[in-house]
């Protein structure tokens, strides 16, 4: 990472203000923004600036505070040293993906990037992203695809699902888990989209996540797959349970969100991108949630967790 410094001296103090430029993995990112630097609460930029006079003691020398203008959604990661990291985790790391370099499981052929149109306008593959994303909560990868097909041949826009009734709909997406509920929050959220968004998503994770029915792993991976921004690790179930087993977090975690906070901490952010996908494929084929398949597994000798499963 390229970190230009411009230093800015003059007799009322000294200023100095890191610049960075940063550059996602994989997905290209749309580009960077920059943050103020606000003022302490209660105070104006002339106060703390008391006048000089050379009778008077020289005043002590001032600590130099830097402030990291991160790019949009880094929020100063790139300059963040992790104070702890576990054990072998590199090696996991390699083996997994070894493990995973067929990539015929099931998130490889049906995941959200593989269930929008690729031939309808921008914003229309966009919203289909996150419809995908919201049927997928709790849902098999399969019985998801087979949803968004039957919603696609019938013209999966904002404008037909909102002329959709609700009847109609459930059918449509009938067996996904919680599909009542489901119907009732794509309806809401499509609503939102048409009146605040033009019939397209929002571009930032605060903003998806005030969506009805969208948490955060669906941001995430929405700003993954539909905005090509890499805002932060998608954690599902997979990934919560196998960061776990791994001890790839500093203590056991009990919710996903919890887990998603302890791997950014200390994962190298250029690993970001591919986090979700390589876990969840593993959790899968051989990580299962009961009966893991240990004896196949690469990483057999250097799970903390094999021994006891």
């Amino acid at each position: 990472m390229c970190s230009p410094q411009e230093f800015n001296m003059n007799t009322a103090g000294t200023r100095m203000v890191t610049r960075s430029w940063s550059r996602g993995p994989g997905v290209g990112l749309r580009g960077s923004g920059e943050e103020a630097v606000p003022l302490p609460r209660g105070k104006s930029a002339a106060e703390g600036r008391k006048s000089h006079h050379p009778m008077k003691r020289q005043r002590k020398a001032q600590r130099l505070k830097v402030a990291y203008e991160a790019s949009d959604g880094e929020k100063g990661e790139g300059f963040k040293v992790p104070s702890w990291e576990p054990q072998d985790w590199q090696q996991q790391l390699a083996n997994i993906r070894t493990m995973r370099s067929e990539k015929d499981a099931p998130v490889d052929q049906l995941g959200a990037e593989h269930c929008y149109d690729p031939s309808v306008p921008p914003e229309v593959r966009r919203y289909q992203v996150l419809l995908s994303l919201m049927l997928s909560s709790q849902t098999k990868d399969q019985v998801t695809a087979g949803a968004m097909q039957r919603l696609r041949a019938r013209g999966l826009t904002v404008d037909n699902i909102l002329k959709t009734d609700d009847s109609t709909l459930g059918t449509l997406i009938y067996p996904v888990g919680f599909w009542r509920s489901k119907v009732k929050y794509i309806k809401q959220t499509s609503a939102i989209l048409q009146q605040k968004y033009g019939g397209d998503i929002p571009a930032s994770v605060a903003e998806l996540v005030a969506l009805p029915g969208v948490g955060p792993k669906m941001a995430h991976l929405a700003m993954a797959v539909a905005w090509g921004t890499v805002s932060g690790i998608a954690v599902d179930t997979h990934v919560h349970r196998i960061a776990n087993r791994l001890r790839w977090t500093r203590k056991a975690t009990k919710s996903p969100e919890q887990t998603r906070t302890a791997l950014e901490d200390w994962l190298p952010r250029d690993l970001w991108h591919e986090v979700n996908g390589l876990l969840v494929g593993f959790g899968q084929q051989i990580c299962l949630p009961v009966r893991p398949r240990c004896q196949t597994c690469l990483n057999q000798t250097l799970c903390p967790s094999a021994q006891g499963l």
